[in-house]
């Protein structure tokens, strides 16, 4: 029976190209397994979209002389075409500045209003002296009230987790210009995060079978809530649609506060352009659908508390009760699949220090396979990697080129070459029959791992099956059997059937690759779709359009599940999968790279 699965990808900030920092995290771990769920038969709904509000929109606009419209029209279609160029099947990728997106926010945030989970508050607010400009948060650093951290932001201190106000920093300063801000009372409203003290921390219980460091952020997230800002001194945002605010050209809803009901609006465009504006429903009120959402550990907070607090207030199931939003019951999170941090030389990629590698440079020079299996075999999972020439080089080297790279070709060539087809299996013995049992068993098991978005298990039980027909193949020696063509062909069919589970079973990982090893087996059409940038008018606001990533995904044969290959399927001498990469690229990578010390 086919499960309605929600795949809700972190929403990229729109002031720059993506590195493949941003991609190890959201953009690879989302695709596997949304292509798994596809493949597996269910009905997947992947939505994303560019984050194009708040301070830091305006800041990097005036760094690059240009108007934050014009800054966000610009990098919306950079990121959207990284992101393609990686194959991240998004059903729609799409952004905050849409009409769409405003209708949503307003109607949630008056669902929440009316509910009294949002309440007006006077508050100390920083501004840059230099500016006179809203500091955000999160771009005042000091000293942590509570465990004496440096470098705790304004909004919260990732050194003990807890949620910080800036007033309440020692020593803080702007991480823009570095200068002492100044703090000033202001009224804001604020999201009530105390009156779900009760109803989120039961539902926060529940989720005993989270990765462990999602469970260990959140276990200690309801013990000091407190209301959080959702407004600020600002002209680039959501207008805040209240009577007497929405009239005040300097109040905007805070970003972050937009940002998280994204998943939800971009579902909303979703179905309205598939021409059933109600569709979006299987995902967001059935109880039965699966829903996972893909970030960074930095995000949990927005995730495992806040998007859940306003999901709770629309649907009236806060600790005050009320009634329903105009979208009914919406679901909350099934799963939260939070990935550590791809690092360099031990530091973030940062592209002010210089340590940042770029995803288009990276797949223009390496193509989108090479990355996306790197990050699915020896990314930041469950903790923090170190990105490092050497690993790249020896993974795409010995795993792609001269364990699957070279499994493919040995395969198809030998047919090629002594049969011209697929041959007919007409000498089996023990030996194949249990090779195939294996490569159809791995099905569940991998299958089994990237339910639970355990992409480095999934990628080593796949290639555990490589591993082994080539050792099936090294063993079997068919070149040598001219005088037995009835085993020689048998053999050549069993590694061939292997080809092609293998090939499935790694699909979601490396689909681009998978579409050439379906057509080197003699196969024709779309075995793995890939999204499409188009452009489309904006279904709210007269005479404005913009570029979205979508797809036609259920067009592609791929199927998770082991299908006999066609005997008599005629077959080419094939060209390589994966080259070897030059080993002088595992001391300091590309001339393009970051040197790494």
């Amino acid at each position: 029976m086919s499960t309605p699965v929600l795949t809700a990808v972190a929403w990229p900030y729109t002031n720059g190209p993506r590195h493949i920092g941003h991609v190890s995290g959201i953009g690879v771990p989302s695709d596997v397994f949304s292509r798994y769920h596809r493949m597996a038969g269910n009905k997947v709904l992947m939505v994303s979209g560019s984050d194009e509000h708040g301070t830091p929109i305006q800041v990097q606009a005036e760094k690059e002389g240009l108007t934050p419209r014009e800054l966000v029209d610009k990098y919306h279609r950079v990121i959207a075409e990284d992101m393609g160029s990686l194959g991240v099947s998004y059903d729609l990728y799409t952004r905050t500045t849409t009409g769409n997106h405003y209708q949503v926010v307003r109607q949630i945030f008056l669902a929440l209003y009316r509910n009294g989970y949002i309440v007006p508050k006077s508050t100390t607010g920083a501004v840059s002296p230099s500016t006179g400009r809203t500091l955000p948060d999160r771009y005042i650093e000091g000293t942590c009230p509570i465990c004496d951290h440096d470098g705790a932001r304004g909004d919260q201190c990732d050194n003990c987790g807890n949620q910080l106000d800036a007033a309440e920093l020692r020593n803080p300063v702007s991480r823009i210009n570095g200068e002492v801000p100044r703090f000033v009372e202001t009224e804001h409203l604020f999201l009530d995060l105390p009156a779900f003290t009760e109803s989120l921390g039961k539902w926060l219980s529940t989720r005993t079978d989270w990765r462990s460091n999602v469970l260990n952020f959140t276990r200690n997230l309801v013990e000091d809530m407190r209301p959080r800002p959702i407004t600020r001194d600002l002209d680039w945002g959501v207008p805040v649609p209240l009577e007497g605010w929405d009239e005040q050209s300097m109040k905007r809803l805070y970003v972050w506060f937009d940002a998280v009901i994204g998943y939800f609006s971009a579902s909303v465009e979703w179905a309205r352009r598939s021409g059933d504006p109600e569709a979006w429903r299987a995902w967001w009120n059935d109880p039965e659908a699966l829903r996972v959402y893909f970030m960074g550990k930095d995000n949990i907070t927005f995730h495992a508390q806040i998007w859940p607090a306003l999901l709770m207030g629309h649907n009236g199931a806060g600790d005050r009760g009320g009634n329903a939003g105009p979208y009914g019951e919406l679901n909350l999170p099934t799963e939260i699949a939070s990935s550590e941090f791809l690092t360099m030389t031990g530091s973030k990629f940062s592209t002010s220090r210089g340590t940042v590698i770029y995803v288009r440079d990276f797949v223009r020079e390496f193509g989108p396979d090479a990355l996306r299996y790197f990050i699915s075999a020896a990314g930041p999972e469950t903790q923090d990697v170190d990105f490092t020439w050497d690993e790249f080089v020896r993974r795409i080297n010995f795993e792609l080129a001269n364990e699957w790279g070279n499994l493919v070709n040995r395969a198809v060539s030998l047919a090629a070459k002594n049969v011209g087809a697929v041959p007919e299996p007409r000498v089996p013995e023990a030996a194949d029959e249990e090779l195939k049992t294996m490569a159809r068993d791995a099905f569940d098991v991998v299958g089994g791992h990237l339910r639970r978005s355990r992409f480095r298990a999934a990628t080593q039980e796949a290639m555990r099956v490589v591993s082994a027909a080539n050792k099936y193949l090294s063993e079997q020696e068919p070149w040598k059997r001219k005088d037995d063509p009835e085993r020689r062909d048998t053999i050549l069919h069993t590694a061939l059937q292997l080809v092609s589970d293998a090939n499935t079973l790694l699909t979601p990982f490396l689909p681009h690759s998978a579409q050439q090893v379906h057509e080197l087996l003699g196969g024709t059409g779309t075995w793995a779709a890939q999204p499409q940038l188009q452009e489309v008018a904006d279904l709210d606001v007269a005479d404005r359009s913009y570029p979205i990533l979508t797809g036609d995904y259920a067009s592609e044969q791929a199927s998770w599940q082991s299908r006999p290959i066609g005997v008599g399927t005629p077959l080419s001498k094939p060209t390589p999968l994966f080259g070897k990469l030059d080993p002088e690229l595992a001391e300091t990578g590309p001339e393009w790279a970051p040197i790494q010390s």
